[in-house]
């Protein structure tokens, strides 16, 4: 079997820990030996972090797995998937490490077990480097959908930088296949809501100024509709630690969902938290694609595992995603083709059309 290892280098294009998240969920759903060399070679902390040690070990316990060299520090792994099996897995980083990374490995592997799977995941729900929660519930939970699966998230408590102690619970069905997507009409913005935390022992102000401040930078570039921010306290039973942030989403006639989150840090004034997240937002819906840049990378995968052509239309594609695509191809076989927009609304605008033809994954215990 040795001979037939997958080898990836874990020190190409965006070089940290999606590169993992990646190779061992498809790994595991292929059914492929994979040696990941050079992890996270060029980071200021090289190999393996907490975060990362608790998604490889999660997906080990999905697939009842062999997995070496799994420990802090480490810059190479080998991994050996076995079947995919559904029932309680808890994954724990230990730290504020995000529980939506380790959803975003173990997802596709859940949708292709044996029966029903309810994952544990506990870390950070809203911590920096990392989607909060609310986008995983507000813009990749219906968009993810499309390809034809449900899952539940329950957020049983929330948990920041820099102590964690949040706990979600996701459950969900496996599926026979996926649907391939077809996202390429954005529509017209509709709607604009959103909401700005805050936790522990911070004052509701500092999220009624967070909002605030999102509201007025908007207003300025879209003045015909009404932007929602609601500014809460979480409460002390469901939130551990202080924190405070911010999400806001635009809806679009077809569906389309865009995001601009921020996290609060010590010494940043309220305002210019609001602002970032505002800008971000306005960023996304100014380069005319049909996703944010932050799902972009996130839709790959299930791409390439889809039965049949899937297409998306991103603004820039990020390395994030050109990372994704890399490893879809190498890995499962699947055909991307990226290319920019031809219609007339894009051809000032930096739009491109991202296709696949996935491989039609078909879960052999269904």
């Amino acid at each position: 079997m040795e001979g037939q290892r997958v080898e990836v280098d874990g020190s190409i294009m965006e070089g940290g820990g999606q590169i993992l998240r990646v190779s061992t969920a498809l790994s595991c759903l292929l059914g492929l030996p994979l040696r990941v060399q050079k992890i996270r070679a060029g980071r200021s902390t090289p190999g393996l972090r907490p975060q990362h040690l608790s998604g490889l070990e999660m997906v080990r316990d999905l697939c009842d797995g062999h997995l070496d060299g799994a420990e802090i520090g480490s810059t190479e792994i080998t991994f050996t998937p076995e079947k995919i099996r559904g029932g309680i897995h808890t994954a724990d980083t230990k730290t504020a490490g995000s529980v939506c990374l380790l959803m975003q490995v173990s997802m596709p592997c859940v949708l292709f077990a044996a029966s029903p799977s309810e994952l544990r995941l506990k870390g950070g729900t809203n911590a920096e480097m990392a989607p909060q929660i609310d986008y995983t519930m507000m813009v990749f939970k219906p968009i993810v959908e499309k390809f034809g699966f449900k899952f539940d998230c329950d957020i049983k408590m929330r948990g920041y930088y820099p102590k964690g102690g949040g706990e979600v619970i996701v459950r969900t069905s496996p599926v026979k296949r996926l649907d391939p997507i077809n996202l390429t009409d954005r529509g017209s913005v509709t709607k604009i809501y959103g909401r700005a935390f805050v936790a522990g022992v911070l004052p509701l102000k500092v999220a009624k100024d967070m909002a605030a401040a999102a509201v007025r930078c908007i207003r300025k570039e879209i003045r015909d509709l009404y932007v929602n921010i609601q500014p809460l306290q979480e409460s002390r039973d469901q939130a551990f630690g202080n924190g405070s942030g911010i999400i806001i989403v635009a809806e679009t006639s077809t569906g389309c969902l865009f995001a601009g989150s921020s996290l609060g840090k010590r010494g940043v004034n309220a305002d210019k938290v609001g602002i970032e997240a505002a800008e971000m937002l306005l960023a996304n819906l100014r380069h005319g694609g049909t996703v944010d840049e932050y799902l972009q990378d996130q839709l790959i995968i299930f791409m390439a595992l889809a039965n049949g052509i899937s297409r998306i239309k991103t603004g820039p594609v990020t390395l994030h995603t050109q990372t994704a695509i890399h490893f879809a191809e190498q890995l499962a076989k699947a055909k991307f083709t990226v290319k920019k927009s031809e219609e007339e609304e894009d051809a000032s605008k930096d739009t491109y059309i991202i296709e696949c033809e996935g491989i039609g994954m078909a879960n052999p215990h269904l």
